[in-house]
């Protein structure tokens, strides 16, 4: 079986232009955007867990597998429907995942039953696959190789910003008019912002800015074998690293995330409007974590990539520690301040991970690699993080299950720093491999 991989040739853009058209940023706009409404549809249910629980007396455990069904849709489709992508066209893909979660989020609204939303959340994760992977793979294919880390960070940012007015903007309409309107209310953003996606965005109008030396045009095509692309995406303990480093520390803020409006809710006794806003503060320090970590891995690491190891490392150990304090001493406001603090590094090794993944794979296969990342950290973080503190809580308690999430950031860091072990020899074997398929 033969696939085939469009060519982002990010590296050359580096070297053919320092300046970023008006376009590009068009673009990445427009992208994020998307990424808003794919988290917007997928966190407004976090914010109505309690009425959910009272609708239909549920579970913590089922609660959370409602979070933990969208992602893990994600892990399991993300790299097939990447691959597809790659061959059918990245836009289109994009403007069809868009429409599917649009509209399940749409039937979230009108479930009748448990079973009904768990079918409705599935489908909300089939259209999310591929669209971490794919849209970034856009992005990078128009940026220069210098922003990556700051490219990767700010896109994946953009997930804890469409948390937050998922969390924040559903919370205030369940609160005044019902969680059937939260979810028909991020349905309706996501289907408008698709037609003006599909209006500004084409392969067209980007092939221009994806051009590389030596090449007439940015979606020049590489066949490979399926055999051999697995082999690529994982060729090097570095590598791998990078991918089980990232999905375990991710844990850590999808734990927090899901559980934060519940544990507000529960503990300091906020009505569920309130409870919503509080966690999207948080949420939202977690995005502006992420950015912060992501330029500041840029600028540590500009002359020695090895750095960006120091930096994951780093940020794990902060967000281990300040979480773990913060969750141990008595509820109010020194807990919430310990607790947000630990949030704004929890996902700071987000840009890291992406930009040495990007380092260490080549440039022809940045979609799949892509899409192996996503897949990781979906199965390894994003997926199981709801679902498993939601089965701890029901026997622990909630504040108990919460007490437990930080010690994968601890895991976390002794991957990564495993993987900066190898990551200059690594490294140097990858290059030599980009030389000899050049020569």
């Amino acid at each position: 079986m033969l696939l085939q991989h469009a060519e982002p040739t990010t590296g050359d853009l580096s070297n053919a232009r320092s300046d970023v058209p008006v376009y590009a940023w068009v673009v990445f706009t427009l992208t994020v955007g998307l990424l808003l409404s794919d988290y917007m549809s997928r966190q407004v249910l976090n914010a109505v867990f309690p009425m959910l629980k009272a609708t239909w007396s549920l579970s913590d455990a089922r609660l959370g597998s409602l979070s933990s069904i969208v992602a893990l849709m994600v892990g399991l489709l993300t790299l097939p429907l990447s691959m597809l992508a790659d061959r059918w066209g990245r836009v289109k893909s994009i403007a069809l995942m868009a429409m599917m979660w649009s509209i399940a989020t749409l039937a979230c609204a009108v479930s009748a039953s448990y079973g009904q939303m768990l079918l409705a959340r599935a489908f909300v994760g089939i259209g999310e696959a591929a669209y971490g992977s794919v849209g970034v793979a856009v992005v990078l294919s128009i940026f220069p190789v210098r922003l990556r880390a700051t490219l990767v960070a700010a896109f994946m940012a953009g997930g804890a910003l469409g948390s937050v007015m998922g969390m924040a903007f559903g919370g205030a309409v369940a609160a005044h008019l019902g969680w059937r309107w939260a979810f028909g209310a991020m349905a309706c953003f996501g289907i408008v912002l698709v037609v003006i996606y599909v209006l500004v965005v084409t392969e067209k109008r980007l092939a221009p800015f994806s051009i590389a030396s030596g090449r007439q045009h940015a979606c020049a095509r590489e066949r490979m074998r399926v055999g051999a692309l697995l082999k690529r995406l994982v060729s090097t303990k570095s590598v791998a690293c990078a991918y089980i480093g990232s999905g375990v520390h991710l844990f850590v803020p999808a734990a927090l995330w899901a559980w934060m409006p519940s544990f507000l809710n529960r503990y300091y006794g906020m009505a569920v409007g309130s409870a919503a806003a509080g966690a999207a503060v948080l949420v939202l320090v977690t995005g502006i974590g992420m950015v912060v970590c992501g330029n500041l891995t840029d600028r540590f690491s500009k002359d020695a990539p090895g750095r960006k190891w120091n930096c994951a490392i780093v940020y794990c150990a902060i967000s281990f520690t300040l979480l773990i304090v913060g969750l141990t001493v008595p509820h109010g406001p020194l807990q919430l301040v310990l607790i947000g603090g630990g949030m704004f590094f929890s996902a700071g090794a987000t840009g890291p991970s992406g930009a040495m993944v990007a380092n260490l794979t080549p440039p022809s296969i940045c979609a799949s690699a892509f899409a192996t990342l996503t897949l990781v950290n979906n199965l390894l973080g994003l997926a199981p993080a709801a679902l498993v503190t939601g089965v701890l809580a029901d026997r622990i308690g909630l504040h108990g299950a919460l007490c437990l999430v930080p010690f994968a950031s601890l895991f976390a860091l002794f991957v990564f720093a495993f993987g900066k072990c190898h990551y200059q020899q690594d490294l140097e074997r990858v290059n030599a491999l980009r030389e000899q398929a050049s020569a």
